[in-house]
């Protein structure tokens, strides 16, 4: 199986799929053509999750998910231009964007689904580590897979201040994943540090509703602070959006022009 095979199922999945639609809303699309990157399991950034000062001990190994497992398949799916400019004002999430963040992320988790039983019809083995039943949060709400970190090795983008990844499709959309025992050969990285792309301007940070990103812009590192960012979640926006929720102001905080690698 080729990156290309791959790339043009993944886009066919998009535009069949009506899960990337919400008709109440006249949105005839929640996401673009997504981006996809592929790494190698024995790239040594992998391992380096594990340092307490990036992701943690607890994120495993592409190995500890699925034995004989060869390579990682990752992909970025950048919302719409509606669903960005919707969220672009400061206040309260706009509908778009709530819609686009829990039946994108419904979409998400099918096409992940699809790109696992694609490995299997080529006669290999996969996983989702994100819905698979070891899947967990630390107390410090880090996970034992990082899905922008992954995003990060195999390519697609480096960090914000805010923790978003930036990619060449801007930073607002929703990462996802697959672990497979195929060999795919790797997409190359194309930066040489995690914050490449970011400009330090501070955007993010002004437009953050709940402060929980931290004026980290003269040391050059990620400010977010996880655990005051899921209070404002759950006590300003669940209650209030129930079923629905999300907030993405960092992520939508400037145009997605603005947000491409320099």
């Amino acid at each position: 199986m080729t990156y290309e095979l791959i790339n043009t199922a993944i886009k066919k999945y998009l535009e069949a799929n009506s899960l990337n639609k919400v008709e109440e809303l006249g949105l005839d699309r929640i996401f673009d053509p997504p981006l996809l990157g592929v790494a190698a399991v024995g790239d040594e950034l992998f391992s380096q999750l594990k340092n307490p000062e990036i992701v943690g001990e607890n994120h495993l190994l592409p190995q500890e998910w699925l034995l004989g497992a060869k390579s990682v398949l990752s992909y970025f799916l950048p919302f719409s231009d509606k669903v960005c400019q919707a969220n672009r004002k400061k206040g309260l999430p706009a509908k778009e964007w709530l819609y686009g963040r829990v039946k994108g992320q419904q979409f998400n988790e099918a096409l992940s689904k699809r790109i696992a039983d694609l490995c299997e019809e080529y006669n290999g083995t996969a996983v989702v580590p994100a819905i698979d039943s070891r899947f967990c949060l630390s107390d410090e709400l880090n996970s034992n897979w990082s899905e922008r970190h992954v995003a990060y090795i195999a390519g697609l983008g480096t960090f914000s201040l805010s923790k978003s990844l930036i990619t060449e499709k801007g930073a607002a959309g929703r990462f996802g994943s697959v672990i497979t025992t195929l060999e795919i050969e790797p997409t190359s990285r194309c930066y040489q540090s995690p914050y490449e792309y970011c400009s330090f301007c501070g955007e993010c940070l002004e437009r953050c509703p709940s402060k929980a990103i931290k004026d980290e812009r003269e040391q050059k590192i990620a400010g977010m602070e996880r655990k005051v960012c899921q209070n404002y979640m759950n006590t300003k926006i669940r209650p209030r959006f129930k079923p629905f929720y999300g907030c993405g102001k960092c992520q939508t905080a400037v145009q997605c022009e603005q947000t491409k690698p320099l």
